[in-house]
């Protein structure tokens, strides 16, 4: 991916090698691809030509099903209350990386605040494996990671590094990936899990992701 777009267009907290690893396990090179997923099956819709077909197939299927965006295949719907609201930033790569990057931070956010301590490095492999879970079927513990609300942010190491081939990911104690809250206990269960359209799970997620495997990594389902 183009250093210049990573730089510009990215959540300044994650490590443009963390996203680029991201945008292969979950995302999609292609800027127009729509995901529509009803009850669990993919439902086949037509390749958009341009940024406008592409917001017509968005906006006739958010609210009916699953619809995923962008090269982050980000989660259409999220935070709007009518179909009209939809911004066709979806479709545009910088704002898709930038709000795509932003959301994934705030899912390891959360992932971290339920492990209780994200400053071990050897729970930084398995945060943003369940984080490219979560981003998948939009849930973690039983929380709806989209529509949840941030965790009250503390000092973490940074994802430093994520191999290509998934060996493994250094932190770096100087940096933070965010602001995380580290709490030793779950999430509360009196908290409300928000669903909608865009937080139901596209499908199961399969293979989990070991990015601390020497050798070559799971694929994931969802794309």
């Amino acid at each position: 991916m183009d250093a210049e777009l990573l730089k510009e267009c990215t959540d300044p907290s994650l490590k443009p090698a963390v996203i680029e690893q991201f945008i292969d396990q979950a995302g999609s090179a292609d800027p127009l691809a729509i995901s529509v997923t009803s009850d669990g099956r993919r439902v086949l819709v037509p390749r958009p030509r341009s940024p406008e077909e592409a917001m017509a197939i968005v906006r006739d299927y958010v609210g009916k099903a699953v619809v995923r965006v962008g090269i982050t295949q980000y989660p259409a719907g999220v935070g709007v209350k009518d179909v009209s609201e939809i911004d066709d930033g979806l479709v545009e790569r910088c704002s898709n990386l930038r709000n795509g990057t932003a959301m994934l931070a705030k899912i390891m956010r959360i992932i971290a605040r339920w492990y209780g301590d994200p400053r071990e490095d050897d729970k930084l492999p398995q945060i943003f494996d369940d984080a490219v879970v979560a981003w998948q079927t939009g849930e973690f513990q039983g929380i709806g990671v989209f529509q949840a609300e941030d965790p009250q942010p503390v000092k973490m190491q940074r994802m430093e590094q994520v191999v290509p081939d998934g060996q493994k990911v250094v932190g770096n104690e100087e940096d933070s990936v965010g602001e995380i809250a580290p709490i030793a206990s779950a999430p509360s269960p009196s908290q409300p899990e928000i669903r909608d359209a865009s937080s139901m799970a596209p499908d199961k997620a399969g293979i989990r992701i070991d990015l601390t495997r020497i050798g070559g990594r799971g694929s994931s389902e969802s794309r």
